[in-house]
């Protein structure tokens, strides 16, 4: 049975518009996040979605809980969409990072793309045959993807906020 999985990433936070390395911070969405995320509820309102999941970190929760306004579903939270641990970079405005040694407390892309293909068993196993949107973060569902296509993260294309694609897992 094939398992639809809507990858949406939150809609744009004051972080992303400051350049801030956000990591595992909880996030807060823009007045412009906000209206992204109504765009995408409004795009997906008369598609059946049978279960919306996010991250546990408020920007992907609060995105996902625009989006589950017209299907009356409650959003499931789980630490396996977080965004990277940036570690030590975690908060530096991102420009000035080009070209620093990373700090050894970054969580590696080993623990990334294994936390991706997590989350794809979980979906797949939990939610078999059904239609599910996850809204999780722009690298951890790079990950996701990564793991999906059987590709190097960096063939993956970037997601921009409140993009959405669609697996068949």
């Amino acid at each position: 049975m094939t398992t639809i999985l809507y990858l949406v990433r939150h809609g744009e936070t004051v972080d992303n518009v400051r350049q801030i390395m956000q990591g595992q911070t909880q996030g807060l969405l823009t007045g412009n996040g906000i209206l992204q995320a109504e765009r995408v509820r409004d795009e997906m309102s008369h598609t059946r979605l049978d279960a919306i999941i996010a991250s546990d970190l408020k920007r992907a929760v609060d995105t996902a809980r625009i989006i589950a306004e017209p299907h009356g579903l409650s959003v499931v939270q789980t630490p396996l969409l977080r965004e990277r641990d940036w570690g030590g970079f975690t908060g530096r405005y991102i420009p000035e990072l080009k070209g620093e040694v990373w700090p050894d407390d970054i969580e590696t892309q080993e623990n990334l793309l294994s936390r991706a293909g997590e989350f794809i068993a979980y979906v797949r196993n939990t939610f078999p045959g059904k239609k599910v949107l996850a809204v999780g973060h722009g690298i951890i569902n790079k990950a996701v993807q990564a793991v999906y296509y059987g590709k190097s993260m960096n063939e993956v294309p970037r997601m921009m906020n409140a993009e959405v694609r669609m697996l068949e897992i």
